[in-house]
């Protein structure tokens, strides 16, 4: 058994495949906030790409975390100089490992706070790119604005030269870099957020003119936030990876990344200080995103979605379970050709039905072992971006919500807390506590749930229709499972006063 780590490399080389350039030639040009499992499987595997074709030598990556949960992968990483293997899991069994190079260094905003907005206001850092999560961008669902009230972004704005926020640290670092008369960095948000670049443009400028007017201006005027649209499934790292990664290979990687063969990478080509040739290793670089990015939200997103909470009730704990059962199936393949594809323009070089099939088959993909409880999490981030978009846009235009409300319906019975086994659910959310005590009000009140979160719904808690539908949905699943409901849901739709 080898330790994966910069001296072991050319041993590896017999059993997985190793970087082919010369690491010590690579420099950082690239920080990464938020260095976990879907960066490594994405970003920095494109980046590597490049380097083993002999270019980007200059845009290595700079790994950070804001967030003291960041410290067990700086450790790891760090220990790794670095190096850690990417497990491509085909659906016909085969393992297929590589080992990636191209994050050079790591650094831990807890640990020195100077160091990470020294890194960032260096001329040699080009580009930011960040993995935050949906939720990560502090904007207040009820006024999609910037939440000024928050206590650490007051913090912050208190104490602008010593930050503890994504913001602090970002606008910290810019302001030094227009001090000292240094081109601004490109900030790439890799977040499933519609219009992710304006929504990051709103976050940090927002912080920016909170902190001092003409700074705000500066930001919002000279940096840039391309859009992009990034996909590709990557399930959480367990002990059970790492010992087969060990198995198999030889390899004592302390933190592998195993994932889906399909990625998949749409970048708006606006950057202020250069860019990799992103395109030489099969980004697309285009003037628009949104018609890719509202596909992959409302049907590879909320087709997760569609599945995970249904599919959880009744039983199943991994993925590729729900998506093989045809009942599920059928559902998603209703959601998607029925009510998510007619709210998206055509989207170039996609045929959206092929799309919708192909969904289904990376989803039934066994091989990836993606468990149905890690789509379940952070909803209250994630429905109001996926879904509901769909169903606000299908009640404006007349067409049919009833797949897209089931989902809604779903996601509050498991609010609940437990199965329809009986077992219980671990619900993880930010306002968990908020969700579980509305859903377990629902039997006797059935729009509890809905009420309880009108920032999040908004005119959907008032609209006769959807409350109608939801309603119905969801006493159909507290009386006859989600299995009935899903069997039954046509009849169920049609009945007075849901429609």
């Amino acid at each position: 058994m080898l330790a994966l780590n910069a001296r072991t490399l050319t041993l590896l080389g017999s059993r997985v495949a190793v970087p082919s350039f010369d690491r010590s030639a690579v420099s950082a040009g690239i920080v990464h906030i938020g260095v976990g499992g879907f960066h490594r499987s994405h970003e920095a595997v494109y980046l590597d790409q490049l380097m083993n074709r002999g270019s980007a030598m200059d845009w290595g990556v700079c790994g950070a975390s804001v967030l003291g949960s960041g410290r067990a992968m700086r450790d790891v990483l760090v220990a790794q100089d670095g190096l850690y293997t990417v497990v491509v899991k085909h659906a016909d069994g085969r393992w297929e490992p590589r080992v990636v190079g191209s994050i050079v260094d790591y650094l831990l905003l807890a640990d020195d706070p100077q160091r990470l907005v020294e890194r960032l206001a260096s001329p040699a850092i080009r580009i930011v790119s960040l993995t935050i999560t949906e939720g990560g961008y502090n904007i207040d669902p009820s006024t999609d604005s910037f939440d000024e009230t928050n206590p650490e972004v007051l913090g912050d704005l208190a104490h602008a030269t010593a930050p503890s926020t994504v913001f602090g640290v970002v606008v910290e670092a810019l302001a030094r870099r227009r001090e000292r008369r240094v081109p601004a960095f490109t900030v790439v948000s890799c977040d499933n957020i519609q219009a992710n670049g304006a929504v990051a443009r709103a976050a940090f400028a927002s912080f920016a003119h909170l902190r001092d007017r003409e700074l705000g201006s500066w930001v919002a005027d000279e940096v840039r936030f391309p859009s992009s649209m990034v996909d590709r499934i990557t399930p959480q790292t367990t002990d059970a990876d790492r010992l087969e990664v060990s198995r198999r290979f030889g390899v004592d990687d302390r933190w592998p990344v195993l994932c889906e063969p399909f990625s998949q990478w749409v970048l708006e080509d606006s950057f202020g200080d250069g860019r990799p040739p992103f395109e030489d290793a099969g980004v697309h670089l285009v003037p628009d995103v949104e018609p890719y990015e509202l596909m992959k939200l409302r049907m590879l997103n909320a087709g997760h979605q569609a599945l995970c909470y249904a599919g959880y009730l009744a039983g199943h704990r991994l993925v590729h379970e729900v998506a093989q059962d045809p009942l599920f199936a059928k559902f998603l393949w209703d959601y998607m050709t029925g009510e998510a594809i007619p709210t998206l323009r055509p989207v170039p070089g996609i045929d959206l039905d092929s799309y919708a099939r192909s969904l289904i088959e990376r989803f039934s993909n066994a091989a990836v072992c993606d468990t149905v409880a890690r789509l379940c999490r952070d909803t209250s981030d994630r429905i109001p971006k996926f879904l509901l978009p769909v169903i606000r846009h299908q009640i404006g235009v007349g067409g049919p919500v009833t797949r897209a409300t089931a989902v809604v319906a779903s996601w509050a019975r498991y609010a609940d807390g437990v199965d329809e086994g009986g077992e219980p659910i671990d619900v993880e959310d930010r306002i968990r506590g908020r969700l579980m005590a509305a859903a377990r009000r629902q039997r006797h009140e059935p729009l509890a749930f809905l009420d309880a979160n009108r920032e999040m719904f908004g005119d959907l808690a008032d609209s006769p229709r959807f409350t109608g539908l939801y309603e119905s949905i969801l006493g159909s699943i507290y009386e006859r499972g989600v299995r009935g409901t899903l069997e039954q849901l046509d009849q169920i739709a049609d009945r007075p006063g849901t429609s």
